[in-house]
């Protein structure tokens, strides 16, 4: 029922505004994913120095979130929050490795249920392109196995640090790339083709191919990541073909690739807008563009540098806001009001149930998530969260909370809480915990429902030094 209307006042916002209305029935949808790009990356939150003029538009089309937040402040535990519509105290994968492999994250499992196979249900055609990181070759978690009837990328998430692989995985098979000298062990190699042009490439074929009939596509683009191995060789992991157009700046090498990285995703953002644009489609198409956590400094880089965090502190594997507050832009001609800001507070795990409202089908029962449709729409009540719930388990047990303003961490089991007005005081810099003791119990009660145990992400003590 909530469906039929929000597409009733889609079409009535796009008559009164003397568009053509979008076509009848669900929206194709456009997740587009940055990995390690930080809250103040972007022009539209700030960012003086990288340009980003396709995001930028993007943001003045549609609505920019100031109060967004990743599934996690690494990889696998967000990207698994944003598939599942649980987070980290719930879902699979709550944390980088423990899949037994090398490097290999805890798989999906058969009764996770994934996004895409939601938006299957619902007679969409689903594709990924880009970096999965839920589940190995042969796993129960393979993409094909939840729901994505197409796949175009890294399985392994150690792989897709390597921008210049010999190898890519198209559904459950390898395919060869064109770098036979490339891997990740060899920095030194100086292959020609690099995975994100692929990636691109296989994006808009999708786009073409589903053109007639609703689609989802998830575009996790691996940009700006750092090549992580090649950074420990060589001191710079920053992957790009070229530094332009930054090579005249007088900035450290590290800082010119990580600009130039971020500027080859917006423009290519801006070509697959560019796309749904000449078939006809953008007022068909909600697009979401976000990241899976904050800024990395793994590729030689500083996050200061960019003031890639923008007004938080820290960055990824923080769990202050700089490691999992993100970038959130939705555009959605004719429904979602252009140029506005939101303050809503909302998380990955919101995701699902937003895609279920907009596609028709009934979200699964136990989510985490809240549908942040009347929020896109302006139309119906939007439920709020009463808390938002983050844990992080390298190097001992961290966990966060998100109360109304109020942001509370614990850097390790047994200590005490540090509570921050986040709305105030966005850095985070002012602990007001004496101050503020119901406020600290109240989030202690939240923590004794907020997780279920995992035996891949006991809570942990920090090791000794």
């Amino acid at each position: 029922m909530r469906f039929c209307l929000v597409l009733a006042v889609a079409v009535l916002s796009a008559t009164a505004q003397g568009a053509d209305a979008p076509r009848s029935g669900p929206p194709n949808v456009v997740l587009i994913l940055a990995d390690d790009l930080g809250y103040g990356d972007l022009g539209c939150y700030g960012q003086k120095k990288i340009q980003t003029p396709h995001l930028d538009q993007l943001a003045k089309d549609g609505v920019r979130f100031t109060q967004a937040y990743a599934g996690s402040t690494v990889c696998a535990p967000s990207r698994c929050a944003l598939m599942t519509g649980l987070h980290t105290g719930h879902c699979r994968t709550r944390g980088n490795g423990g899949g037994g492999g090398p490097r290999s994250n805890v798989p999906l499992a058969p009764d996770d249920v994934c996004v895409a196979e939601l938006f299957k249900k619902a007679g969409y055609a689903t594709g990924l392109v880009g970096k999965w990181g839920l589940g190995e070759d042969g796993s129960t978690g393979v993409p094909t196995k939840k729901g994505f009837d197409h796949f175009f990328g890294y399985l392994n998430q150690h792989h897709a640090h390597n921008y210049y692989p010999d190898f890519l995985w198209r559904g459950e098979k390898k395919e060869p790339v064109a770098n036979p000298q490339s891997k990740v062990e060899n920095v030194a190699a100086t292959p020609a083709v690099y995975a994100p042009d692929l990636f691109l490439a296989d994006a808009l074929r999708f786009v073409e191919a589903n053109k007639a009939k609703p689609f989802f596509l998830y575009f996790a683009a691996t940009a700006p990541h750092a090549n992580n191995e090649k950074t420990r060789a060589t001191g710079e992991g920053n992957e790009v073909p070229s530094d332009e157009p930054y090579s005249k700046e007088a900035w450290p090498q590290a800082e010119k690739n990580k600009a130039a990285s971020i500027t080859r995703l917006d423009s290519d953002v801006g070509k697959l807008l560019a796309k749904l644009k000449e078939l006809g489609l953008e007022k068909d198409t909600m697009v979401v563009f976000s990241s899976d956590n904050g800024p990395h400094q793994e590729g030689g880089n500083k996050v200061e540098f960019f003031n890639s965090s923008g007004p938080h502190r820290g960055f990824k594997r923080s769990m202050t806001d700089g490691g999992i507050r993100v970038p959130m832009v939705v555009r959605w001609p004719g429904v979602v009001k252009p140029g506005t800001m939101s303050d809503h507070v909302w998380a990955f795990w919101d995701f699902l149930p937003t895609a279920c409202d907009l596609a028709g089908v009934e979200a699964p029962k136990g989510l985490d998530g809240i549908s942040v449709v009347p929020t896109l729409t302006g139309k119906g009540d939007q439920k709020r969260h009463e808390f938002l719930y983050w844990e992080f388990h390298e190097g001992g047990t961290k966990q966060a909370v998100r109360h109304r303003d109020w942001k509370a961490i614990r850097q390790a089991p047994g200590r005490p809480l540090e509570l921050y007005d986040v709305v105030k005081d966005p850095g985070e810099k002012a602990d007001v915990a004496k101050d503020h003791p119901a406020v600290v119990a109240k989030v202690e009660a939240y923590l004794k429902t907020a997780r279920t145990d995992s035996k891949e992400f006991p809570v942990r003590e920090p090791k000794k030094k």
